[in-house]
C-alpha cells in the first residue's frame, strides 16, 4: 500500500506513525469504534516503507474501571504481543498532546499498567513486576534457577553464546551476557534460531547483553514476530533485572540499545521503572481491515 492508495472502503481510524528511539510505532485510535486492526491489515502496513512499524498499539475503549483505554499490540508479522515499552511511550505521547493530561491507566494482555509525561518530556511508564518461574515465563524444561539456564548455539565445545538468564516482562525475554561489543555477533542469523527454539513454547525476544559499567548495560535485540529492532523496552527492563539479579549491576541502570538511552529502575517495590523518549513523524488515517491509509494533508501532533 502507499498513501496515494485509493480511499478506505470502511469506516477509517486516525492514526500516527511515531518511534521510541528508533522502535517504529504506529499508533492507531480505535476508541468509539468496534473495529480491530486484522492481521492482514497489520502485514500490509509493515510492508510499506512508509508504514514499516515494529508494533502497532491499537487503543480501544476501556475494558476495566479505572484504566484509560485498553491497548491491543501487534506485532509486524500480525501476531500479538503482551508488552511494548517503547509503544506504550507513544501512545502517552499522543494522548497527552490531545488531552493535556500527563498521567494515564492502560490496561494490556501483560495487565495493567501507569505511565507519565514528565515536564521535559521524557516519558516513564512503570511496567509492572518481572517474573522469574520458569513456567510464567514460560519455559518447556524446568529450572529452578532462571539468573542461567542451559541453552546455547554453536559448537558444544566452543559455543558463540550460551546460559542465558531468562525473564518474563509481560513476554519472554532470554539475554545472552557477552565480555565483547555486541556487534560483533551475528544476531540476524542467530536470533530466527533461538526466538522459535523449543525452550519457548511462546517464542521469545532474543538479546545480547554486554556490562559497560556498574549502572550502564548496552544491549541489542532480536525482537519476537519483529527481527532487529532499534529498541525494544521491554527487553532493556528484562536485561536490566536480570543484570541486577546476577549481581553484574545496581538495580539502577542505563541501558543503551542501538536507537539510544533508556533509564530501567527496579525498585524495591519490585516494580519496575522504564523511562525515555517518543517522537511524532506523521499522522493519517487508516482501514483496520486491509491496512489502506491516507496521510493528513496537514499534520498534527495527535492520533485523533
Amino acid at each position: 500500500m502507499t498513501d496515494s492508495a485509493a480511499p478506505p472502503t470502511s469506516p477509517s481510524v486516525a492514526f500516527a506513525r511515531m518511534n521510541g528511539l528508533g522502535n517504529e510505532i504506529v499508533v492507531a485510535d480505535l476508541r468509539g469504534s468496534a473495529a480491530r486492526i486484522s492481521a492482514a491489515a497489520a502485514r500490509a502496513l509493515a510492508e510499506d516503507p512508509a508504514t514499516r512499524f515494529d508494533q502497532i498499539m491499537a487503543i480501544h475503549d476501556p475494558r476495566v474501571d479505572g484504566t484509560d483505554a485498553y491497548v491491543r499490540i501487534i506485532n509486524r508479522d500480525g501476531s500479538e504481543a503482551e508488552a511494548c515499552g517503547n509503544g506504550t511511550r507513544c501512545v502517552v505521547q499522543a494522548l497527552a498532546a490531545e488531552t493535556g493530561r500527563r498521567e494515564f491507566t492502560f490496561q494490556t494482555r501483560a495487565g495493567i499498567l501507569t505511565a507519565s509525561e514528565r515536564a521535559d518530556g521524557m516519558i516513564a511508564v512503570d511496567m509492572g513486576r518481572p517474573r522469574f518461574a520458569w513456567n510464567e515465563i514460560p519455559l518447556s524444561e524446568e529450572f529452578n534457577d532462571t539468573r542461567a539456564i542451559e541453552l546455547q548455539i554453536g559448537p558444544i565445545d566452543a559455543p558463540v553464546l550460551h546460559s542465558p538468564s531468562v525473564a518474563s516482562m509481560g513476554n519472554p525475554h532470554a539475554i545472552f551476557w557477552v565480555d565483547r561489543d555486541v556487534w560483533s555477533f551475528a544476531l540476524d542469523r542467530f536470533g530466527p534460531v533461538l526466538e522459535n527454539h523449543p525452550m519457548f513454547p511462546e517464542r521469545a525476544n532474543i538479546s545480547i547483553a554486554q556490562v559497560t559499567g556498574p549502572d550502564a548495560l548496552t544491549l541489542r535485540t532480536w525482537e519476537r514476530g519483529v527481527g532487529l529492532t532499534l529498541a525494544c523496552g521491554s527487553a532493556a527492563c528484562a536485561a536490566a533485572v536480570s543484570a541486577a539479579r546476577t549481581r553484574r549491576t545496581g538495580r539502577t541502570v542505563t541501558v543503551t540499545v542501538p536507537g539510544g538511552d533508556l533509564l530501567i529502575e527496579w525498585r524495591d517495590d519490585d516494580h519496575v521503572i522504564m523511562t525515555g523518549p517518543a517522537e511524532w513523524n506523521w499522522s493519517g488515517r487508516l482501514d483496520p481491515a486491509t491496512g489502506a491509509y491516507q496521510r493528513d494533508e496537514t499534520a498534527t501532533h495527535e492520533p485523533a
